[in-house]
Parts: structure tokens; sequence; C-alpha cells
């Protein structure tokens, strides 16, 4: 019954769920009536915290789980970050990109002990993919900073063209105060994080950085993998994890159905999960047992589905 229930639903994309309601969008006259549901409650929902998913290039596909207030969202920050560096210092698809040369204050924060940094010294050069790598593979919140700094002179600089890049793309409740997502200013909905994730898996530098589960740079020791353990899943091809004691676990995730039409990329992401006196390794994995519920739901619906919505 779960599984027709949401197969309707993603097969028709016009319903979205508000808390405990469904309703019809409106429709254009070329398309078939809408298939009818009461609930979307065939989705498996976290418990807590606030929940979006959706099948791009699918009109009104949207679904949609929890209050949707602004909350701190930890290293998913990065994300935005990348896109914007990527904006500003476009790559192709194999290029390295320029030198950037690690500052001292890049050095001295990776020694912070509180928060997710990369061990880079003082006067090391790296590519701008090199620290894309960095900063989203492994979540160095000083890669994020150093980039941040390299591409406007300072972080607050920097943060105010992430400010105007959401406003761009209707992210309304959402502000950036910093590069790293460390700061719990930084905050943001579910469904606004999934129209940053529709811009983002356009960009194919980020697309492939994000789906890289491990990677050696020189000049960084031993092999540096990648936090979101969830691109083991069959079809899963991203996104960002983030994780601190105010934000909770979160995750912005992206997936192909595992047969069927491999063309379509279905989002989500998950906002605050865990307990508050959870550690922070449970508060992850909060996210990502959340996550990994509503992906092989979401892909054994659209599995069943063999052609594309026209």
């Amino acid at each position: 019954m779960l599984g027709v229930a949401l197969s309707a639903v993603l097969a028709a994309g016009w319903l979205v769920y508000s808390g405990a309601q469904a309703q019809p969008l409106s429709l254009s006259s070329s398309r078939p009536a809408p298939i009818t549901l009461a609930r979307l409650s065939a989705l498996p929902w976290p418990s807590k915290g606030q929940a979006a998913v959706e099948v791009t290039g699918q009109a009104d596909s949207l679904s949609v789980h929890g209050e949707q207030r602004p909350v701190p969202i930890a290293s998913v920050t990065k994300v935005m970050t990348a896109l914007v560096i990527l904006r500003d210092h476009p790559l192709g698809r194999n290029a390295a990109g320029p030198s950037i040369r690690v500052d001292r204050q890049a050095a001295i924060e990776s020694g912070n002990r509180d928060e997710s940094t990369v061990p880079i010294t003082a006067g090391q050069s790296f590519t701008e993919r090199q620290l894309l790598e960095l900063m989203l593979i492994p979540s160095g919140n000083n890669a994020a900073r150093l980039l941040a700094r390299w591409d406007a002179g300072s972080e607050r600089a920097f943060v105010g063209k992430m400010n105007a890049a959401a406003a761009k793309l209707g992210m309304n409740n959402t502000t950036y105060t910093g590069a790293s997502g460390y700061e719990p200013t930084t905050v943001s909905t579910a469904v606004d994080q999934l129209k940053l994730a529709r811009q983002a898996m356009k960009n194919p530098v980020l697309r492939d950085i994000v789906a890289t589960t491990k990677i050696t740079i020189p000049g960084i020791p031993g092999e540096i993998v990648n936090s979101n353990k969830l691109l083991k899943l069959p079809g899963v091809v991203g996104l960002k994890t983030g994780t601190s004691t105010p934000a909770g676990g979160a995750l912005l995730w992206a997936a192909h159905p595992t047969s069927g039409d491999r063309h379509r990329l279905i989002l989500g992401v998950v906002l605050r999960q865990g307990d508050p006196d959870d550690t922070l390794e449970e508060k992850k994995e909060a996210a990502f047992v959340a996550s990994r519920r509503l992906i092989v739901a979401a892909q054994r619906n659209l599995n069943r589905q063999r052609t594309p919505i026209s």
C-alpha cells in the first residue's frame, strides 16, 4: 500500500505535503487529471526535525515534512560556498584551476579541535579544485574559509555574495553568516536547501566532487574519505553532510533510481536530526538513518516508472 501510494505521488508530481494535509496544485490543460491522495504519509518521514524530497524536472513534485522555520544547517553550508566559488572561478570538468597559497590563518585553524578541519600548513599551495575537494569531501572548515578569502578578500565579503546568491535562488528563509557553517547563526530550511541542491547538481565539477567516495591529494597525509557514507548506497551521488550541537544532524542528498529511468534525480534533505543529548556522532547517524529511509522509498517507487513524464 505504501509503495502504491508513493508511486502515484511521484508519478503524478501534483501534490505537496505541508505537515498533515496534501492538496492538489493547479494543472495545465495539457496534463491528465491528477491522482487524488488524502495524505503523503507514505513517505517514511523522520520523527523529528524537518525534511523535503523532490524529483528534478518533474513539475510540482516537492514533498515537505515538518515546520519550515530557519534552523542551523552546519556544514551543509559548504554547498553554497562551492557554488559561489565555481560561479566566480569556473572550472572545466577536468581542470585543476589556479593555484592558491595556504595563509597563516588557515594553517592555525587546522589545529582547532572543536570543528572539522584539514591538515594544511602555511605556504603550501593547492589548486582551486583540490581546495574544493578538501572542503566538500572531508568537510574542512578551514579550507572553506580560505577559499572565501581568496575569492572575496575577506570571509565577510564572501558571505555577502552567498546571501545575494541565496536571494537570487529564492531562498527567502536562509541567512549565511560564514563560509563553513560553523556558526549557529547560519540558518535555512529544508525547502530552501532543495532550491540550492537543484542549482548545485547542474554544475559538473561540483557534481563530480560530491560523488567522490575517497581521494588522495599531494601534501595531505593518507587517504581522504567522504563524510557522506550514504554514497555506498546504489544510486546515491551526493551531496553534503552537516553536524553540530546547535544544528543536530543534517544531510542534503541526491540519488538516481537504481533501475528504470536513471536520468531522473531525486533530491532530499533532512535537518535537525537526533536528540539534544545525543553525541555528534549520534546526531550524524540519525541524519543518515532518516535519509536512507527516504532514499530507498523514493527509489523503490521511481524504479517502477519506465518513462519520464512529458
